[in-house]
């Protein structure tokens, strides 16, 4: 905490506020600086963990491979764990985070029962329900800018050692939302409790639901760190087809192949994945390669050399009302040549919602994610756009982690505009760290 605050009084007062790190879960570009940022070294672990109370405080900057690795052995787990095992809490808390337990547990900000907050006035500032609590319900979807998570106290729930899994083949998206939304409301799949719940779309005619059911029975377990990919195991030609992985294996079976996209790599191919080191089959792998595509441009290099124009990058997570979910992936499908596309389901956990995501408390959504390149268009950042649009058009949201397009004053009122300010004026009222708007769409 000493290095953190030291580091803060380091930065000249006229030069912005950021965190000194390595890595990084943002696929946006941004400007670059030479002033340090926050010293955060001492901030990345495990503080405690309380299983008889089932919390944990947890410092801003662990990740969640360390979170989980700390509460696996108490037969604990958060309630939500994100994808990727190098997102950190304070990360997935101020920038959202989302799961296939979020269809009953909500997002990974609503578990946090108080959080300990540098603002940017270089204060710390304890936020909950019940102190400082505008701060509390402003900082998730603030992106830093309201300040910086040092220490967060969050919930844990009871888990078994194995996850029993079903996934289900539709041949019509409409069928698949309609289970899915059926699942949602009863909690149940074939009168069995359901845990965990995503899909992954292939094509209309080609779609899956994941349910998952925690279970103590021993018994085989797949291993998708090897030679087989997880999500190509799902694939079936009808009906239903089961499996079984252990607890830790289920909450990092998207990390090993970054979802679908360790394809861009080879990572998939069997030849290139038996050389593969194990290790190396990870989220933080295809980011650092993905670091090294973006700074030497080598991918629309290749484009050109293939006489093909450049790539527009088109990563982004929008949540779509249930309801209106197969509209949008049906345009989607017919618009935007990526495939396949994630589907999970959530609801909020708290009936007050969070201003600067200002989605319903009593609404189901879908987070559709999709994460690829597409030809680039006649304008800059031509096909984010249009599905921005198209987002708005259908009552959606979409997550800032990655490129955004809007104007300032539709941003302003998607996001909860008037709420920040406010809180903005009162715990940096200096403005030392940036702006939203400058962060998230200007990129600075």
């Amino acid at each position: 905490m000493e290095r953190l605050l030291e580091s803060y009084a380091a930065v000249p007062a006229t030069a912005p506020i950021r965190l000194a790190k390595r890595t990084s879960n943002l696929f946006r570009t941004r400007e670059s600086t030479k002033v340090g940022g926050l010293d955060t070294s001492g901030l990345t672990h495990v503080i405690s963990v309380d299983p008889a109370a089932r919390t944990a405080d947890v410092a801003g900057m662990c990740t969640y491979e360390d979170l989980v690795a700390a509460t696996l052995p108490h037969g604990l787990s958060p309630l939500v764990v994100p994808q990727l095992k190098t997102i950190t809490l304070g990360g997935a808390v101020t920038g959202l985070g989302i799961e296939s337990t979020s269809f009953r547990n909500g997002l990974p900000h609503e578990s946090v029962l108080e959080l300990d907050i540098l603002t940017g006035a270089g204060e710390i500032v304890t936020a909950s329900p019940a102190e400082h609590a505008d701060l509390y319900r402003a900082f998730p979807n603030s992106y830093g800018t309201l300040g910086y998570a040092v220490r967060l106290r969050i919930e844990l729930e009871s888990v078994e050692p194995y996850v029993a899994l079903t996934h289900v083949r539709f041949h019509s998206l409409a069928e698949l939302v309609a289970a899915m939304d059926r699942i949602v409301t009863t909690g149940r799949f074939d009168d069995v409790r359901v845990d965990y719940l995503d899909g992954v779309v292939f094509s209309a005619e080609e779609s899956y639901l994941c349910i998952g059911v925690q279970t103590a029975a021993s018994g085989p377990v797949s291993d998708y760190t090897r030679q087989e990919i997880y999500y190509r195991s799902i694939q079936h030609d009808d009906g239903a087809k089961t499996d079984r992985l252990s607890i830790h294996d289920y909450l990092w079976r998207w990390d090993t192949d970054w979802f679908w996209c360790s394809e861009a790599f080879g990572a998939q191919h069997p030849l290139i994945r038996r050389f593969w080191p194990r290790r190396y089959r990870r989220s933080s792998s295809y980011w650092k390669l993905m670091r090294l595509e973006r700074r030497f441009d080598i991918g629309d290099r290749l484009e050109r050399l293939h006489g093909r124009p450049p790539r527009e990058r088109v990563i982004q997570d929008v949540e779509i009302p249930i309801e209106r979910c197969v509209e949008f992936v049906d345009w989607f499908l017919a618009n935007v040549p990526i495939e396949p596309i994630w589907l999970c389901p959530l609801r909020l956990r708290d009936e007050d919602g969070w201003p600067l995501y200002p989605i319903s408390p009593d609404r189901t959504y879908v987070n559709v994610g999709f994460w690829s390149t597409v030809p680039i268009g006649a304008t800059e950042g031509e096909t984010n756009r249009g599905i921005e649009r198209r987002v708005s058009d259908l009552d959606g949201h979409k997550s800032l982690y990655s490129d955004a397009y809007y104007a300032p004053d539709e941003f302003d009122a998607l996001y909860g505009g008037a709420t920040y300010r406010d809180v903005k004026r009162r715990y940096d009222p200096d403005s030392r760290l940036l702006d939203l708007y400058a962060k998230a769409v200007q990129r600075r």
